[in-house]
């Protein structure tokens, strides 16, 4: 099982591929997100997938939009071949739910293994002063269960949610739900502009199914020790 996706955040699809070949013979996966994205679209995912054929692909565009939309995006998704795709929680169970059904049908068409649509509960950027603000009321803690239980309901394959309510999803809902976990940093690593943070081992240990791992990887002098030094702090 592919632990560790690293989070590659840059619009230049040759540093991209250059990280992700790294990182893969190194055993991790890869996450390309709205940077990458919007910079470089379809065809950009396409290319490192290319470049790196033995890669897991995170890719992380968190859609959010009217069922139908989400859908047809996500057809699309479907083509590239991707391991993961997500959305967000917040967008409702029809949405999830014709999310996930066009994942299923397009590559069924296409003669594809099925993307796992995972759903994004509350960022990890967001604290409680951040939630109130925006007018969800209670812990995130409760928040992130509630929309985790109702993403599991709309059939989906797991969840984003930051280490710190890895246990409780866990005692809630079970051991079957993919639980995606941003907000990683090694001992010793920045925390940077996440809020809700945990280490590796710690999050394995509480029942992450994958962690996200990003600027102390690909920031490093040399990305692919530093993804094997800290692949090995899990076994």
């Amino acid at each position: 099982m592919t632990q560790i996706y690293c989070a590659i955040d840059t619009p230049d699809v040759a540093r991209a591929t250059e990280l992700a070949r790294l990182v893969s013979d190194a055993g991790c996966g890869v996450k390309l997100g709205l940077e990458f994205f919007a910079s470089n679209g379809p065809a950009g995912i396409a290319a490192v997938s290319k470049a790196c054929p033995d890669a897991q692909i995170f890719m992380d565009v968190k859609f959010h939009d009217i069922p139908n939309t989400v859908a047809g995006a996500l057809r699309g998704a479907a083509r590239l071949g991707v391991a993961y795709v997500n959305v967000h929680a917040s967008g409702g169970a029809d949405m999830m739910r014709a999310g996930q059904d066009a994942l299923v049908d397009e590559s069924a068409r296409l003669g594809l293994p099925t993307p796992k649509l995972l759903a994004v509960t509350v960022l990890t950027s967001i604290d409680e002063v951040a939630l109130q603000s925006v007018g969800m009321q209670g812990p995130a803690k409760d928040q992130v269960v509630r929309l985790a239980r109702l993403t599991q309901q709309s059939g989906l394959a797991g969840i984003v949610c930051s280490g710190q309510e890895i246990s409780l999803v866990r005692a809630a809902l079970g051991a079957d739900l993919v639980l995606m976990v941003p907000g990683i940093r090694p001992v010793g690593s920045e925390v940077g502009d996440q809020k809700r943070v945990m280490t590796p081992k710690e999050a394995m240990d509480a029942g992450a199914t994958h962690l996200v791992i990003g600027r102390p990887i690909t920031g490093a002098t040399d990305p692919a020790a530093a993804a094997r030094a800290i692949l090995e702090t899990l076994s």
